[in-house]
């Protein structure tokens, strides 16, 4: 049986982003992140029941300041008491989770998409997507990238402006561009 586009991206396989299904998902996500990022007035409870409509997952106490945007929303997962802050970028093309008491800066970006480094499959319009896991107790940052397949391990901190390349360990601070082990906390 062929599987269908939305089953090659979440399994990591290339995959055609035009595909008529993956375009209604990124449809119905954009008419949500319309009233989410107009709820700017709402309770928390009342965002956060707007983020349960679409994410995988919202743990208790979760806040994600409007505005906020994402490919899907589907694929994130938010343990309890998260925070992101204004302008969050989340492209969800694979998932995403984010662990408990985990504080995110204005302007973050987390990317799960990438693309083929042959330039056939890239003409061609195929990319592949690759999760990413942060851990709990993390603190990333404003203006920070993280990058396609990127593990950030529990209790770890990332610089404001970093990009964030390979996987930071349990207890690091990194930072730069790309970033690079700072100190590693010994708790």
């Amino acid at each position: 049986m062929d599987r269908t586009q939305k089953q090659k991206m979440l399994a990591g396989e290339m995959y055609d982003p035009d595909d008529p299904e993956l375009h209604a998902d990124a449809q119905a996500a954009k008419a949500w992140m319309q009233r989410y990022n107009a709820a700017l007035a709402e309770t928390p409870d009342r965002r956060r029941a707007l983020l349960r409509e679409r994410f995988a997952a919202v743990g208790e106490g979760a806040v994600v300041r409007p505005p906020f945007h994402c490919d899907y929303g589907l694929h994130i997962s938010l343990g309890a008491h998260v925070f992101l802050n204004y302008g969050c970028v989340i492209l969800d093309c694979a998932p995403v989770s984010i662990g408990e008491r985990t504080q995110i800066g204005p302007g973050v970006q987390i990317l799960t998409p990438d693309h083929p480094r042959e330039p056939g499959p890239r003409e061609a319009g195929l990319e592949f997507a690759r999760a990413i896991r942060i851990g709990r107790n993390v603190w990333i940052g404003g203006g920070a990238l993280i990058l396609p397949g990127v593990t950030v391990g529990d209790d770890a901190i990332v610089g404001a402006g970093s990009v964030v390349t390979r996987d930071v360990p349990a207890g690091a601070t990194v930072g730069g561009n790309p970033a690079r082990l700072l100190s590693k906390h010994r708790g």
